[in-house]
């Protein structure tokens, strides 16, 4: 256990991450400390580290897509051997006790803790975290890869759990990044139809590698009414402006619009787009412990991972740079080399 940790630190918006020192404390009675093997950088981390959600704490460290090995334990803490492998994802802590914890929502504590909100990310040597919210890695998946599951996996993953979709559903996922590209092999593996929306029509090839049945050019209005009534899920994972009446359209009667990528449109939907045809937008947070793990079981079954590029940690600016140039393809990994 270590009584600091080494981050890469913003120190005010936009700004760029540099290596300081940063005390932790001693180590809570139900937290473990993680020695940080591997980091996904998520666009959440850009969107925190330009504060464009206004929550951003000062100095900021990001990361929270993380894979490592326990190093040390609270007295409290009964699983998670030293040197076991887990990863952690948005969320690191919650109270445990109100109704939203007890009932299996802890996702939706009103105490819960974002790992990169007022606490330091995985952009580090080390990480620590409440033991509920790290959750054992399957030998079966690549540590470097498995990164993203935490927080773009679980986040497509979840719904497929929570609205009850079924193999003989019809899914579009809507734009092909670090949340879509994961959505696709989800879906298909799950069984569904699965069409790809995409502004990138030159990845067909390696859509249908990951398992799309059909793509689709995003914001294609002529092909947006083609498919008008087609889908029964839409998932849409980019936070870059939508055809929101025409993705309203493809929906099939009770279908279902699933936000997920972070937007800050206004959705201009009338209420008859949604009483003619019982239809629904929906949001979806990430997930719980317990949907990670069935999560992390049906990637190993089903041979899901995520696409990479590694950068070594040192280098985090210019990943970070790489992602804001939408050049990724599709997450980026962050390495902790020695």
């Amino acid at each position: 256990m270590s009584d600091s940790i080494l981050a890469y630190a913003a120190d005010s918006a936009g700004a760029a991450l540099k290596a300081q020192a940063f005390e932790l404390g001693a180590l809570g009675a139900f937290d473990i400390e993680i020695e940080v093997e591997f980091c996904g950088v998520c666009h959440s981390d850009l969107s925190m580290l330009n504060n464009e959600w206004g929550n951003t704490r000062f100095p900021f460290v990001g990361g929270h897509e993380v894979v490592g090995r326990v190093v040390a334990r609270g007295g409290a803490v009964r699983g998670h051997a030293l040197g076991s492998r887990v990863g952690v994802g948005w969320t690191s802590a919650s109270c445990g006790e109100c109704r939203a914890c007890v009932s299996g929502d802890a996702i939706f504590c009103a105490q819960r803790q974002a790992t990169i909100v007022g606490r330091f990310g995985g952009f580090a040597n080390h990480l620590r975290c409440q033991a509920l919210w790290a959750v054992p890695v399957p030998d079966a998946l690549s540590a470097q890869d498995v990164g993203p599951l935490f927080c773009g996996g679980i986040t497509v993953f979840n719904p497929l759990l929570e609205f009850a979709v079924r193999p003989t559903h019809r899914v579009a996922v809507v734009g092909i990044g670090g949340l879509g590209h994961l959505a696709v092999q989800f879906c298909r593996a799950w069984g569904c139809e699965v069409t790809a929306i995409t502004s990138q029509t030159s990845k067909r090839d390696d859509l249908h590698r990951l398992g799309a049945h059909a793509v689709m050019g995003f914001n294609d209005t002529a092909a947006y009414e083609q498919k008008r009534g087609a889908f029964d899920f839409i998932l849409q994972t980019t936070h870059v402006p939508q055809d929101w009446s025409g993705l309203m359209r493809m929906l099939a009667p009770r279908g279902q619009l699933v936000l997920l990528g972070v937007t800050t449109d206004a959705i201009p939907v009338q209420a008859m787009q949604l009483i003619s045809g019982n239809k629904a937008i929906v949001g979806n947070a990430t997930g719980s412990p317990g949907g990670m793990l069935q999560m992390l079981e049906f990637a190993a079954r089903h041979k899901i991972a995520a696409q990479t590029e590694l950068f070594a940690m040192r280098d985090i600016n210019a990943a970070m740079q790489h992602l804001a140039s939408g050049k990724a393809r599709y997450r980026v990994v962050l390495a902790n080399t020695r």
